[in-house]
């Protein structure tokens, strides 16, 4: 080593005692001591407000790295490392397995953070250490993603996983039945199967923040004691060359502009549909057909005005929630949920009043009743229904956190550039005399040019345009469903792709509410639409709809799915999702000679190889 080993660089930005302690910190250290130490530094440069926490040192050694070549920092590996899977309908367990994946790295271990629409369901067998987050869609059912890992865990076919330790992190929301049920199935099929249960599953509904740390938290303990890591030390090594900003999320969202708030349902159509289109920034907001965007909203006013006078407290009473405290009307309006019932604000009036009907609906037996309400009733509706006296905190603790909400892209940046647009159904209504909305697509319908929101992008990376533009595509979106195929068309039109498209779109009636209608025509004549099939539910005595023009047209689709054909379905999952789902199975079972049974498996071949996308909610 030379007597000055900085010299290297080609510039000189340390004096005599800086370098001097500089060649005494490096002289005894090998090859793989100075890549760890290199990322260590360019992690330290990158803290802002600590680099003179560090003295000389961390501001000198960031000059070199400055000037240096990017070089990926060696770390010892451990022995054997976790894979965290994640089964994710909305974005949320995604996250937490990402959070989940840099705790274990920051404390030394290999970890693996993969989607269960990537993860081969036999690939368990040679794994050691497994983390699951798992979602519950709707009322009981496995998250798209996860649905071969699913059928694969619950059916016939899965093996012995004796070697295997796990836990499980189970996602759900309370107002459902079958609250947690995928995570409570495979966490009970894994210890059938012989897998070892590291700690005890966690449930957790959409109030999620504490429990899913508590998971972090036992998941990186046991894990260290399991694999027998060493003291924690850095793992995940801050690049040396500077990296384009993270994307906008949740955590971080960006402002977007409004430019456009046009209604495309008839005056007297049931439904305000508009179409929304927004000014995004020009870095950060990189979005694909198929994501989507999540706006971060207030509840309107008059909302909370209404709950707060139906509780009778007052809406400056300080309200301390896990350290965080605000006023009650600021929990209101910004931090929780009013327009959607929580079942612990059921459970708490059910106890407070002594309600029959109240906890007649709590039973499982009356779940429909529960469903109904959940659907149908805000929290001031339930208030009104059921007065009684409530403390300030105890009311905030039953109720939901405010979450964002999300619309599908029905753009492509492709074609519209730095904007995103969106399809948004206004929901307005009134329930035993008062007006009720929702919260965004109240703000957003009743926004002017140049309004500003917080919005990000909730990557869905399971539902894109093919690849291979070679492709033919098969698009089923009834209603607002039909979004995110506007984007798609966008996309493969400014890719050039050659694969022929079909759309199947269904509404109430043609005259009042059939979606981008002259788009879709003008789309038709220049042959970049190739079939457009629609059902209007309402434009004659019997009810036509989605699926019955999936089973009219049963031979072409299956031709177009045996030539290859990417089949997409958007919208409804309480009903319309599974309705289109059995006139597949019919369609291929009808005209492809297979049973019902292998009609599913067909199926789910197409979605193991990603040509069967929903995107349902």
């Amino acid at each position: 080593m030379s007597a000055n080993p900085v010299s290297r660089f080609g510039f000189q930005p340390f004096d005599a005692e800086q370098a001097s302690r500089l060649d005494a910190l490096v002289a005894d250290l090998d090859s793989s001591a100075l890549l760890w130490l290199s990322g260590y530094t360019a992690g330290l440069a990158a803290e802002r407000g600590r680099l003179e926490a560090r003295g000389g040192l961390a501001p000198a050694v960031s000059q070199i790295l400055a000037a240096a070549p990017a070089v990926p920092a060696a770390r010892a590996e451990p022995a054997a490392g976790v894979t965290v899977l994640y089964a994710s309908q909305t974005g949320n367990g995604r996250r937490i397995a990402e959070r989940l994946g840099r705790s274990l790295e920051a404390a030394g271990l290999r970890a693996t953070v993969v989607s269960s629409a990537d993860y081969a369901p036999k690939q368990l067998a040679k794994e050691q250490f497994v983390y699951l987050v798992a979602s519950t869609h709707g009322d009981g059912d496995p998250p798209d993603d996860a649905r071969a890992l699913y059928d694969f865990l619950t059916g016939r076919r899965a093996p012995k996983l004796e070697s295997l330790g796990y836990a499980v992190l189970a996602l759900g929301d309370s107002s459902y039945p079958q609250f947690c049920h995928v995570g409570r199935v495979l966490d009970e099929r894994l210890a059938e199967l012989g897998a070892r249960r590291l700690f005890a599953r966690i449930d957790s509904d959409v109030d999620f923040e504490a429990k899913a740390a508590a998971f972090i938290e036992q998941g990186v303990a046991t894990a260290r004691t399991e694999i027998g890591a060493e003291a924690p030390r850095l793992a995940l090594v801050t690049p040396l060359r500077p990296q384009a900003p993270a994307p906008a999320s949740r955590e971080q969202p960006l402002e977007v502009e409004l430019l456009a708030n046009q209604r495309i349902t008839a005056r007297d159509a049931d439904r305000d549909v508009r179409h929304i289109e927004l000014a995004i920034p020009a870095e950060r907001f990189e979005y694909e057909p198929g994501d989507a965007i999540g706006i971060l909203l207030e509840n309107p006013t008059r909302s909370v005005e209404r709950v707060l006078e139906l509780t009778s407290l007052e809406p400056g009473a300080p309200v301390t929630i896990e350290g965080t405290t605000h006023s009650l009307r600021e929990w209101l309006t910004s931090r929780r949920e009013i327009a959607k019932l929580a079942r612990p604000l059921i459970e708490r009036l059910a106890e407070k009043s002594a309600s029959e009907e109240l906890n007649r609906w709590l039973k499982p037996e009356h779940s429909t009743e529960l469903r109904r309400a959940f659907k149908e009733l805000q929290v001031a509706d339930l208030l009104k229904r059921f007065p009684t006296t409530w403390e300030p905190e105890a009311f905030v603790r039953a109720l939901h956190p405010l979450a964002p909400r999300l619309y599908s892209a029905a753009s492509s940046r492709r074609e519209v550039g730095e904007e995103a647009h969106l399809t948004v159904a206004v929901i307005d209504y009134r329930h035993d005399g008062e007006r009720r909305v929702g919260p965004a697509s109240w703000a957003l319908a009743n926004a002017t040019p140049g309004t500003r929101f917080k919005a990000y992008i909730e990557p869905n990376a399971r539902f894109r345009v093919p690849a291979d533009g070679t492709r033919d595509a098969i698009m089923i979106g009834p209603g607002t469903g039909v979004a995110p195929f506007r984007g798609f068309l966008q996309q493969r039109r400014a890719d050039g792709a050659r694969g022929r498209n079909w759309l199947i779109f269904g509404g109430r009636h043609r005259e009042r509410d059939f979606l981008y209608q002259t788009e879709w025509l003008e789309a038709l004549k220049r042959r970049q639409l190739h079939r457009l099939d629609v059902a209007f539910s309402r434009d004659q005595d019997h009810k036509v709809y989605v699926q019955d023009r999936i089973r009219e047209q049963g031979a072409e689709l299956f031709r177009w799915l045996e030539g290859g054909a990417s089949l997409y379905v958007c919208g409804d999952a309480e009903r319309m999702a599974p309705d289109v789902h059995a006139a597949l199975i019919e369609v291929i079972s009808t005209h492809g000679g297979r049973s019902a049974e292998e009609a599913g498996e067909y199926l789910n071949e197409l979605a193991q190889g990603k040509r069967y996308a929903r995107d349902v909610y």
